[in-house]
């Protein structure tokens, strides 16, 4: 409470992790809307390697000497730092990192990523660059677009340096640089990626109703698998509970699941979703005693405990 205020002064528009009014869904919008209207960019996605476990405290102290003097909340932040985490039932203390899941986290990671990427981006690197470029963040995940092929691979090859210099790794592999474009016969290269990801939504080129190309977006595979991993955890270990209380667990699960990722254009990503749902809690009551519950007689079960339909949550406009 006593340091937001003070941060969230100095914080860029291009920031929108863990602050008031700057969700994630307000990242996949603009991101979306910048890469409409440019009708396409050079994008890097940033990959930080194990940001959190491998954030250099002596750094951090540092940067928080330029607006944090007062001794107390400096004696609070540390304590907090050296405070220690169990993991499987170890107590260890780290000398490097945050504690994730600790209440501090997200804003000294905000802090941090400030100095590190935003205001160096945004002061120095923007206004050299030959044409348009832009900064979307979201705590340790990152997108950067240009406009000029130029600029995008000058930054390309700063950026590790960049990291190196606040102890921190871009993972080699998922760090990639690549031109988001439509797919036409002329432009696309043999081999060249189509899409990216950012905040668990797949960003690609589609036509929309009119025959136009246009930027579509989409729930990421592996978000999607996530999601149903924990449906099946759920159906396995609760599969003896009353019906009634398992149908009210699922359909919170998926209106959770359907406000986040219910943007147009996602709806069958979302009625999918549904679909494995509906079928992995089929299989699972069917484990409930030896009498085997066929596909028909679940069709009639949840028919009576109906499961939320798919739905987008909110509009582009």
């Amino acid at each position: 409470m006593a340091l937001e205020p003070l941060y969230e002064q100095d914080f860029r528009d291009c920031s929108y992790g863990f602050r008031p009014g700057r969700g994630p869904q307000k990242a996949v919008h603009e991101l979306w809307q910048t890469l409409q209207q440019w009708g396409g960019a050079w994008v890097i996605e940033l990959d930080i390697a194990a940001f959190f476990d491998e954030l250099d405290q002596t750094e951090l102290r540092r940067l928080l000497d330029e607006r944090v003097r007062d001794g107390v909340l400096r004696r609070l932040i540390d304590k907090w730092l050296k405070a220690g985490v169990i993991e499987d039932g170890q107590w260890s203390r780290p000398t490097s990192g945050t504690p994730q899941g600790g209440v501090l986290s997200p804003l000294l990671a905000n802090v941090y990523l400030h100095y590190v990427l935003d205001r160096w981006f945004e002061d120095e690197v923007r206004p050299r660059l030959h044409g348009r470029g832009a900064l979307f963040r979201f705590a340790d995940d990152g997108v950067l677009v240009f406009a000029s092929e130029r600029d995008a691979r000058r930054v390309m090859e700063v950026l590790p340096r960049r990291f190196a210099r606040f102890g921190l790794r871009l993972h080699p592999e998922k760090t990639r640089l690549l031109r988001f474009r439509p797919r036409t016969t002329r432009s696309q290269a043999p081999g060249e990626p189509r899409r990216f990801d950012f905040l668990g939504f797949r960003f690609y080129w589609a036509r929309g109703r009119h025959g136009r190309w246009c930027v579509m977006t989409k729930t990421a595979p592996d978000r999607l698998q996530r999601f149903l991993n924990r449906v099946q955890w759920y159906c396995r270990r609760y599969r003896h509970r009353p019906i009634g209380e398992q149908h009210q667990q699922l359909s919170w699960m998926l209106r959770g699941h359907f406000n986040y990722f219910g943007r147009p254009g996602n709806r069958w990503a979302l009625a999918r979703a549904r679909y494995h749902t509906n079928r992995i809690w089929a299989y699972w009551l069917g484990k409930r005693s030896q009498r085997r519950l066929s596909w028909r007689r679940a069709e009639r079960l949840l028919r009576v405990f109906w499961l939320p339909p798919a739905r987008t949550a909110y509009s582009t406009t």
